[in-house]
């Protein structure tokens, strides 16, 4: 028999949480931003504009998909899998629209040199790796509820492989850490939907251990691991130079902050200053005591995120909240925890702070799914 979802306002709590950490970020990429982007491009309100675009794009993405219908979302869930699934594929071939940028193969441009550049924005990208988490999200969520309904037989096999190639084809990017985010999506959804433990016994480990082989196969990867636990080492590589410069500005910050637009850190100090170091500017500028308000904040918003799935009325809304949400509590956690030093540096933005394009976009776009759900609630 069909559930009957009687409507509801979205979360609320939910909602301001998520337009005020989306409101400060856009504050603080503005601020982290000043002295390089006038440096660089010679506009001090570079990254705001783009923070700005970024932010009304994913917004009326969050709108719209907050008010499809959720059972249209779920029907549309495979078709949505293999586009991402192409857009994967096609990122990796050489082309004009998808060029090698440090030697990898990440961004799809639509309107690559020589053609015009937008106003404001410029040169349109995305990361089809940032639209596979929510897809996948989506698509996984489905998988698992029609499993669960005993709608799909004999079909275990091509939904691994569907899985195995969304991993794979993002670690050739190669983007290492979103690959591993995607499989831990998938862990996620089929914790919550009541997989027995002992798959998760052998699994994890057995993933765990291949992960730690690939990082220790790549120089990149394996030169930032040797600076977490080499120290004495740490001021002789990049890696090493970034993380002593992120708690050389956490520790000027003290209890009460250097004040809003007061970081030295920013002045060409700091690495990546707007994107995976901006909690390192909050906590120079805001101090102990407003890095710790921001972080209850994060949490808060976590936890109603993870009581919106507990509180859905259908399966496929608990799963793709879950993976949704697990998404952005992995990114939190990492990042959060590389800052402190308890983790490697791994280059994962801190989601609604951290600037970013399609990060920024395709995130927003996961989290009106949630609202979405929390309606239905």
């Amino acid at each position: 028999m069909k559930q009957k979802i009687t409507k509801q306002s979205f979360n609320i709590q939910f909602l301001f949480t998520l337009l005020f950490l989306l409101g400060f970020g856009v504050l603080m990429v503005y601020n982290a931003s000043v002295s390089f982007a006038g440096d660089e491009f010679g506009e001090k309100y570079y990254f705001f504009y783009l923070q700005i675009s970024w932010a009304v794009i994913g917004l009326i993405g969050l709108v719209i998909v907050s008010h499809i219908d959720l059972e249209y979302i779920q029907k549309m869930a495979p078709k949505l899998m293999w586009i991402t699934l192409i857009l994967l594929v096609f990122v990796l071939i050489p082309t004009w629209f998808a060029p090698a940028v440090n030697g990898a193969r990440r961004w799809i441009y639509l309107n690559p040199s020589p053609l015009p550049e937008f106003p404001f924005i410029g040169r349109i990208g995305f990361q089809p790796s940032d639209l596979a988490k929510v897809m996948f999200s989506i698509y996984f969520a489905d998988i698992v509820t029609r499993f669960k309904l005993g709608k799909i037989k004999k079909k275990t096999l091509s939904i691994l492989l569907i899985v195995f190639a969304t991993v794979g084809l993002v670690f050739l990017e190669p983007d290492f850490d979103t690959s591993m985010l995607i499989l831990l999506i998938a862990v996620a959804i089929l914790f919550v939907a009541g997989l027995p433990y002992l798959y998760f016994l052998i699994g994890v480990p057995t993933f765990s251990f291949i992960g730690f082989l690939f990082i220790l196969v790549s120089d990149y990867r394996r030169e930032r691991l040797f600076t977490f636990f080499s120290p004495e080492k740490s001021n002789l590589s990049e890696s090493g130079y970034h993380i002593t410069q992120i708690l050389i500005a956490l520790g000027s910050g003290g209890m009460f902050g250097l004040g809003l637009g007061n970081s030295v850190q920013k002045y060409g100090f700091l690495p990546e200053v707007t994107a995976d170091s901006i909690f390192a500017i909050i906590g120079e500028e805001f101090g102990f005591i407003g890095s710790s308000l921001i972080i209850l904040l994060l949490g808060f918003f976590l936890i109603k995120g993870y009581e919106i799935a507990k509180n859905a009325k259908t399966d496929f809304g608990k799963y793709v909240t879950t993976g949704i949400m697990v998404w952005m509590s992995a990114q939190v956690f990492l990042n959060l925890m590389a800052m402190v030093k308890i983790l490697p540096l791994t280059g994962v933005p801190l989601p609604l702070l951290s600037y970013g394009g399609s990060s920024m976009v395709f995130g927003l776009i996961g989290l009106g799914i949630v609202l979405n759900v929390s309606k239905n609630g």
